[in-house]
């Protein structure tokens, strides 16, 4: 994931083309080329430029173009199979069935473009050695149409076969035109009517405008990783080639039948006592007055494809939007499907090309085979006349439609103000939380204020209770008549450095000399001997010594 703090964006360059792509030549001269440094995209993910976006933006990044900023083949959204010019406007394929989508949805109006067929109609090309040749299929495709296959595998996409001259959708091919082949010119008219407004009433409605994208980091290059639009059992129930039918939603309707008038039986007949299981589908619902047609060499070959199948995504089960709410109470950053449309939802041209067939497209204004001013009204037969509907000088008839090359533009600005959209809400959010977290910030501190003035009043009551008790205690005492007296010890003589009074005090007197008697029972308890008196018994001795004479041996 890419670093989304403004700190660590700080340091990254601020884009407003992509660095991508880098052409690499498929042969050493070629004119063809294979394209590195993109996202191309990938089963169940496609990725959009991103660029950094200057300080003063809630969101982290914004959409950004490409080199050539014009209506091309899109450098993401092809099979990478698929080599490229570097203008974008030539496609060559390689092996089997591959495609590609232009970069601009169409979403409303009439619109219009020509395809040239560089080889195609079966051609072999060079040395190649396919036994098939090589082939195109020309039509329009919603974003759940598969790259990896051809326009008109199913219901997603509306194709006009070169080999045959046949449309085809759900794989079930139908008389259209002629066939087609290298040389060829062929026009691609699509007619819708305007974009369906959502019911602000219904939070749940898809036509509501909403984004899942994630930017990341691809080599260098922020891009916006995108969660694909996933196909719905609804359509591909429509892919059930037993004969069975559903009661989702039926095949557009068709001007031509085939031979035999049945559709092809490739999944078996149907077994008896099978029950279908159609009760769960959600009706699939179509875009009214649509339409789709095909030139060829300016001819046209009549009303292709009626009422297509809207390109918004079918309303959520129960169980999509259980799955939902549970990821958001989660709270995982990850992607997740998109309900509603997103901007990028519609048709666009659809190119399928077949081993080493070759295209080259032309967005307009100028065409090889200018179509008429209104295509309707030829489609339906009706007589053309210059003054039914004129310009301002009255010269030329009013044209009805526009050419493809306008629609880039248009689909970048429609881009660029959702991301404006997306900023304003961004900031709105910022906003919201800082206040959510100021007021739980503001309650922290009102909280540990309450807790500080709890502990001081708890504090101030123990130390009234202690001081009440003590206060009662001293008055019970005093009414029993108690006097409390501290007990007097007497110091020990031995911690006043000596144990008797010193020689000269007033209070001194030696003790007597001892006598006879002094040798005899003790009298009191007290014992009269001194250093003294041991001199004076020693004086005694002597002079008993003198008058009895020496003692007998």
């Amino acid at each position: 994931l890419l670093a989304t703090s403004r700190a660590d964006l700080s340091s990254r360059p601020i884009l407003t083309i992509s660095r991508g792509p880098t052409f690499i030549p498929t042969a050493e001269g070629s004119e063809w080329f294979k394209t590195e440094m993109i996202g191309v995209n990938r089963v169940g993910y496609r990725y959009v430029p991103a660029g950094i976006n200057p300080p003063g933006h809630a969101t982290p990044c914004r959409t950004i173009e490409s080199n050539p900023t014009s209506f091309r083949v899109s450098w993401e959204d092809r099979s990478p199979f698929l080599k490229v010019s570097k203008d974008g406007l030539s496609i060559a394929g390689n092996k089997g069935f591959r495609s590609g989508r232009c970069n601009a949805p169409i979403r409303e109006g009439k619109w219009y473009m020509e395809v040239k067929i560089l080889h195609g109609g079966g051609e072999h090309v060079g040395d190649e050695s396919m036994r098939e040749g090589s082939h195109v299929r020309l039509g329009w495709g919603r974003r759940e149409a598969p790259l990896n296959a051809p326009v008109g595998l199913d219901g997603y996409s509306y194709g006009y076969r070169d080999k045959t001259g046949d449309k085809i959708t759900l794989s079930r091919p139908r008389p259209c035109g002629r066939p087609f082949g290298t040389g060829d010119v062929i026009g691609m008219y699509i007619s819708l009517p305007p974009r369906r407004q959502p019911n602000k009433k219904d939070p749940l409605d898809p036509a509501h405008l909403k984004r899942e994208r994630i930017p990341i980091d691809l080599k260098g290059q922020e891009v916006f990783e995108i969660l694909e639009y996933p196909q719905s059992k609804e359509m591909m129930a429509l892919m059930d080639y037993s004969g069975r039918t559903t009661s989702s939603a039926s095949v557009p309707s068709n001007s031509k039948k085939t031979a035999n008038g049945k559709l092809p039986e490739r999944g078996g007949p149907a077994v008896s006592g099978t029950k279908t299981a159609t009760t769960n589908l959600r009706p699939l619902p179509t875009l009214p007055d649509s339409r789709i047609a095909f030139f060829v060499n300016g001819e046209p070959q009549g009303v292709a494809f009626e009422d297509l199948y809207d390109y918004l995504p079918l309303r959520q089960s129960d169980t999509q939007k259980a799955n939902s709410r549970k990821r958001t109470k989660e709270g995982v950053k990850e992607h997740r499907e998109n309900p509603f449309d997103d901007g990028t939802l519609g048709y666009y041209p659809f190119i399928s090309l077949f081993n080493e067939a070759s295209v080259r497209l032309n967005p307009g204004p100028d065409f090889e085979f200018p179509p008429p001013p209104d295509i309707d009204a030829v489609l339906d037969g009706k007589p053309t006349k210059s003054s039914a509907a004129t310009t301002s000088d009255d010269t030329q008839p009013k044209r009805t439609w526009r050419p493809a090359c306008e629609r880039y533009p248009e689909f970048m600005q429609e881009e660029w103000a959702f991301d404006a959209l997306e900023d304003e809400e961004a900031k709105v959010e910022l906003a919201k939380m800082a206040a959510a977290d100021k007021l739980e910030e503001d309650k922290r501190k009102q909280r540990e204020k309450r807790r500080q003035q709890a502990e001081t009043r708890r504090h101030a009551d123990a130390k009234r209770k202690a001081e009440e008790k003590a206060r009662k205690a001293a008055e019970a005492k005093a009414k029993l008549g108690v006097v409390d007296h501290e007990p007097v010890i007497p110091p020990s003589p031995l911690r006043h450095s000596t144990a008797y009074e010193p020689e000269g005090s007033v209070e001194y007197e030696p003790s007597p000399a001892p006598t006879f008697a002094s040798y005899g029972e003790p009298q009191g308890g007290q014992s009269g001997y001194t250093s003294e008196n041991h001199d004076n018994d020693m004086d005694v001795d002597h002079d008993i010594e003198a008058i009895m004479g020496p003692p007998t041996p």
